[in-house]
């Protein structure tokens, strides 16, 4: 019972200092929130939580604010997301049905993220790896440069020319295509390598240099690291109140943002943190840029399969169950985009 009431009090705590950004005492425990407990017995638990470091008091004011520790626990104890109304879920749904392709997918999610929690919001392409072959096109530009077009499940498109050293007939490239599609399609891109391996042996000799070069340049492309991209939106939303949730200045958070290679390998980390919503909360970033920030992702992807993340990112001070079910929202509404 004790535990469960300290809890209350952190949980009060929170709540209070994300709302007000001003340090919670005793006495505004007692008049905001119902704890059932003495002023007296609130002072102790107070006392209790900061000597397990879940709770601080900085400078002199009486009050006090969570630290990290304390937000992971609250985060590891909540009951409940705060569920978004029907005008924010309609809004969803209609500003995300009217992209008309991935990459205007990827960016109206990303900037509506950003509007829905105030916070920098970070999408992730989805990886290459993890999709499947929908189709593959072959397109003759000229009489020897072959136009390679890669549609995956996603709706991702790559292109690559080939130069080549005689003109190909017709009537072999639409065989290319044919056989090709037929070995490719619904396979996951990791799995085309040795299927795609037998396929120059059902050509006639002369044509197999011509088909090797296509796959060649088709497995080239699935082995680039072209999908580790990502886009970010509401960098100045981190300005808001003058930059107050951070202890000296923006600069630090705002150069870690600018490095994709930091968010791609917290994104990965956080991939195996859970099959959910991950939170990563200020230390537990392992980036001196981002120590006074928190990071929320989910995975998204078509027809349950994960294939890239969606997140948010703010100062420590966020509301987390707000933030929880924006990027869960979204998330799940771009999946049933990607599985359409």
């Amino acid at each position: 019972m004790v535990e469960d009431r300290r809890l209350d009090v952190l949980r009060a705590i929170v709540e209070d200092y994300v709302q007000t950004r001003e340090p919670v005492g005793s006495r505004v425990l007692v008049e905001r929130h119902r704890l059932g407990v003495s002023p007296a017995t609130i002072r102790n638990d107070m006392a209790a939580l900061e000597e397990g470091g879940y709770i601080a008091q900085p400078h002199t004011s009486a009050g006090r604010v969570p630290t990290d520790k304390g937000y992971r626990l609250f985060v590891d104890r909540l009951s409940t997301v705060k569920a978004l109304s029907s005008p924010e879920k309609r809004a969803i749904q209609v500003f995300l049905d009217n992209a008309v392709d991935l990459d205007d997918v990827v960016d109206r999610s990303v900037r509506l993220l950003a509007q829905l929690t105030q916070q920098v919001a970070v999408v992730q392409y989805p990886s290459l790896r993890h999709s499947a072959m929908r189709h593959l096109e072959l397109v003759m530009v000229g009489e020897r440069r072959l136009l390679v077009v890669i549609i995956t499940d996603t709706g991702r498109v790559e292109q690559r020319t080939l130069e080549l050293a005689g003109p190909p007939t017709d009537v072999l490239i639409a065989e290319l295509r044919t056989r090709l599609n037929a070995v490719a399609l619904g396979r996951r891109l990791a799995q085309l390598v040795g299927a795609l391996a037998v396929v120059p042996d059902t050509f006639a000799p002369d044509d197999r240099p011509l088909v090797r070069s296509v796959i060649a340049i088709i497995e080239e492309t699935l082995a680039e690291e072209i999908e580790e991209r990502i886009v970010l939106a509401g960098t100045a939303n981190l300005a808001r109140g003058g930059g107050a949730d951070f202890t000296h200045s923006l600069s630090p958070v705002l150069e870690a943002l600018e490095e994709q290679v930091v968010l791609l390998r917290l994104l990965t980390e956080m991939a195996e943190d859970s099959v959910g919503v991950a939170v990563r909360i200020g230390h537990e970033t392992q980036h001196e840029g981002l120590l006074e920030t928190s990071f929320v992702t989910t995975g998204y992807g078509g027809d349950g399969d994960v294939v890239a993340r969606i997140g948010s990112i703010g100062p420590t001070r966020m509301d987390y169950p707000g933030t929880i079910a924006s990027v869960r929202a979204v998330a799940r509404y771009l999946s049933r985009m990607l599985a359409g």
